[in-house]
């Protein structure tokens, strides 16, 4: 293989590992998957010694989710002050309808991502001109990151809610 085809294939899977990344699956389980098998009706009910309901949780995601998709594509984009801008009121407990809402957009924000790191001209190593030293590369595996954290909380959330049931 020719060194510019070497270099080729190494990108492509590159962005094939960030991909399947970004939608989980490997090592944890998948938004989807979550999803799939949570109770709606138990979204914002308390768990004692948690601080947060899991549509808290699942609506932080998505909040951080769209802010790093937004900085990645918008040099006028303002993030939301940190960390109150990053998640639900407290006694906004979630129900249902805004379960439904929230996973509805993060999956949309989550399939732009995908769409940013396969699209061939993106040069994801590039630093981002408006940031700091951020690549797309370091932006996608942070909402990797960040989302694959936060799944496992709500798989533990989930498990003592059953529990109780």
């Amino acid at each position: 293989m020719a060194t510019n085809e070497l270099s080729a294939h190494n990108e492509q899977s590159l962005r094939d590992h960030l991909l399947s990344l970004l939608r989980g699956g490997n090592a944890h389980i998948s938004f989807d998957d979550f999803v799939a098998g949570f109770p709606a009706e138990r979204c914002g009910q308390k768990i004692e010694g948690l601080p947060y309901t899991a549509w808290q949780v699942l609506e932080h995601m998505r909040i951080a989710q769209w802010d790093i998709l937004e900085f990645c594509r918008d040099a006028n984009h303002v993030s939301p002050k940190w960390p109150e801008g990053y998640w639900p009121k407290p006694d906004e407990l979630g129900n249902p309808e805004l379960l439904k809402e929230t996973v509805e957009k993060f999956r949309i924000d989550l399939n732009q991502m995908g769409d940013l790191v396969s699209d061939s001209s993106t040069d994801l190593f590039a630093t981002i001109p408006h940031g700091t030293g951020q690549t797309i590369l370091r932006e996608a595996l942070l909402v990797a990151d960040h989302n694959a954290y936060h799944l496992g909380v709500l798989v533990a959330a989930d498990r003592i809610l059953k529990a109780k049931s």
